[in-house]
């Protein structure tokens, strides 16, 4: 693989921190379900409400973890694009 260019070197790093607002984003998500679950649950006595209250306290590990797999998947794909080691397994757009 070709030596990055500063253009190239700049442009990875925009795509880092992407990757980590789009993790902060995915954990702002899971911290908002929970406290919406529990507030529901706690506050609102009617059927309807502690179903909302399950569906949101269990969608929001489902989401961490999503969200975790994703930052660590693309963070591996950027460090083996800048070391130049492999192709990546998937495409990312800069």
């Amino acid at each position: 693989m070709e030596k990055l260019t500063l253009r190239d070197k700049l442009a990875m790093d925009r795509t880092l921190l992407a990757n980590e607002r789009t993790f902060l984003a995915y954990l702002r998500t899971f911290i908002g379900l929970i406290g919406t679950g529990f507030a529901l649950w706690k506050l609102i006595d009617i059927f309807w409400a502690r179903v909302v209250s399950v569906f949101l306290l269990a969608a929001a590990p489902v989401i961490l973890v999503v969200g975790i797999y994703r930052y660590q998947k693309t963070g591996k794909d950027l460090q083996a694009i800048t070391e130049g080691l492999e192709r990546p397994s998937r495409s990312i757009t800069i």
